[in-house]
């Protein structure tokens, strides 16, 4: 591979932000992105695993900083945002990560409940991109925004019922349709990757179910659950110049799980 080549994956010089980056995918991207050459600020609730993620590029000669953000709070998001604008004059790379899940039947599942999940899995989405798209047309060098969807907003699930995790990632899988075609006039793309179950935290519970692991390994073609190292590559890829004619896309990355 020649370094041309290479170069489209190349992100020096660029700002990126990633939220929910205190560990699994979004902890993977972060490093990711830093290793590929951009400055990454970590965004997440948890404010010792943002330190931990940003010490942990800076510590390999990368560059980032840590900001401890709520994100379904739409001052704090746009706080954030100047902040970055300040410290970086630019935002050139937004990764939507942050998500929530509360695996319950609708019919038992509270309205207080499926708000959360909204607040943080849709609401929150919204918040984020606009600041970045903000930050994007001020500068005006346009910019890539890459929203993390997952198998369930694509399909119905049926393993078990988590119809706000569902309903909320099918509405991330058509805001990065509708975001892709208003920005795009303004060099900002915008797309998505729909990841099957991933070797995370925010799994734990399942990953706790060995009969239930099970079921996911056979339901998927490759017979096996995914590494938050492959959710960031494909991320990079979308966040690259390698993609730059890829907008309004929802990449899955699923080891074969739709395509039954």
């Amino acid at each position: 591979m020649n370094n041309g080549t290479m170069a489209l994956f190349s992100l020096k010089g660029r700002s990126a932000i990633v939220t929910g980056a205190g560990s699994g995918i979004g902890k993977a991207t972060a490093l990711l992105l830093a290793a590929a050459g951009a400055r990454v600020t970590v965004a997440d609730l948890n404010e010792e695993a943002a330190d931990s993620t940003a010490a942990e590029i800076n510590s390999q000669g990368g560059s980032s900083a840590a900001d401890c953000v709520d994100v379904t709070d739409e001052v704090a998001v746009d706080r954030l945002f100047a902040d970055v604008m300040t410290r970086e004059s630019r935002v050139d790379i937004l990764v939507n990560n942050a998500g929530l899940a509360i695996r319950q039947p609708a019919v038992d599942l509270a309205v207080s409940d499926w708000q959360r999940v909204v607040d943080v899995n849709m609401t929150a989405v919204f918040l984020c991109a606009r600041a970045a798209a903000r930050c994007m047309i001020a500068v005006r060098e346009g910019g890539a925004i890459v929203n993390v969807a997952s198998i369930m907003g694509l399909s119905g699930g049926g393993l078990y019922p988590n119809i706000s995790y569902q309903a909320t990632k099918g509405a991330v899988v058509n805001m990065t349709r509708a975001l892709a075609v208003e920005w795009a006039p303004e060099k900002i793309r915008v797309n998505a990757v729909a990841p099957t179950y991933v070797r995370t935290p925010f799994i734990a519970p399942l990953l706790g179910q060995p009969e239930l692991v099970e079921k996911i390994e056979a339901m998927t073609p490759l017979r096996r659950l995914a590494e938050p190292e492959e959710v960031a590559a494909a991320i990079l890829f979308l966040a690259s110049g390698a993609a730059s004619m890829v907008t309004g896309h929802t990449l899955p990355v699923d080891g074969g799980f739709l395509a039954q």
